[in-house]
């Protein structure tokens, strides 16, 4: 007789085949939708499979509980999150680095405006199942990050400001457009998800916070002298062909 199936460990997924592995992101793509539309409380296992598209019983060899897919989810929401901040290199030019961060930031809450909204309503409710996360493995990293911004205020690079609540603007500023998405789209008719107007928000967002440091932003650095702004060389070279059509 044939032992019953057991639920694949929710941790690392090691040792699953590729098809089963393509499973388990599809559960937690589906789970991530119900999530962040239902809260934990209002998401049921049934939930999940349906949106997955597949059964009850093939989701629970995959994971165990509701409990361990929202672990999952969140610790991958997480992974993605914190992924920019630490390639944030400290010898590299501030200007650069913060608006490489802020273009990661906002491009998430276009892409992923799910997951920012599954994770603040995490921390919201106190942050019961990724305490231990946010106190160990998120407050060393800012804490590193600090330190190299810290580093660009020593060095005379920025103006003297504090480190972690320059990482908090930040945050609050891109992470904005996915989590009020709803009140964005009542003001403006608009979403983050729009490239016209995420573009737009990226802009305004680099600017604050690098005019906020003493940095100018990257589009409004000067052009070469042999180049203003008005004379781009398409359009110099549009110029010249009609000068010549009306000669």
């Amino acid at each position: 007789m044939k032992r019953a199936r057991k639920a694949k460990d929710p941790g690392d997924g090691k040792g699953l085949s590729r098809i089963q592995e393509k499973n388990r992101r599809r559960i937690n793509a589906a789970a991530l939708s119900q999530f962040a539309q239902y809260g934990y409380s209002g998401t049921t296992i049934d939930m999940i499979a349906g949106a997955a598209g597949m059964s009850k019983s093939n989701l629970l060899y995959y994971y165990a509980s509701k409990a361990t897919i929202y672990q999952s989810v969140l610790s991958y929401i997480l992974d993605e999150w914190l992924a920019p901040l630490r390639g944030m290199n400290p010898d590299g030019e501030p200007g650069a680095e913060l608006a490489a961060y802020i273009h990661h930031k906002i491009k998430m809450s276009s892409e992923f405006p799910q997951a920012s909204k599954l994770f603040a309503n995490e921390v919201m409710q106190g942050a019961p199942r990724i305490k231990r996360v946010l106190e160990v493995e998120l407050k060393q990293l800012v804490d590193q990050k600090a330190a190299v911004i810290q580093g660009w205020v020593d060095s005379g690079k920025i103006d003297p400001i504090d480190p972690v609540h320059l990482i908090f603007t930040i945050w609050g500023m891109t992470q904005h457009y996915a989590d009020f998405d709803t009140q964005v789209r009542a003001l403006t008719g608009k979403s983050i998800e729009n490239k016209r107007f995420c573009a737009d928000a990226e802009a305004m967002v680099t600017h604050l916070v690098l005019k906020g440091i003493g940095l100018t932003p990257p589009q409004e650095l000067s052009p070469p002298k042999d180049q203003t702004p008005s004379q781009h060389p398409s359009e110099r070279k549009e110029r010249s062909s009609a000068a010549e059509l009306t000669s």
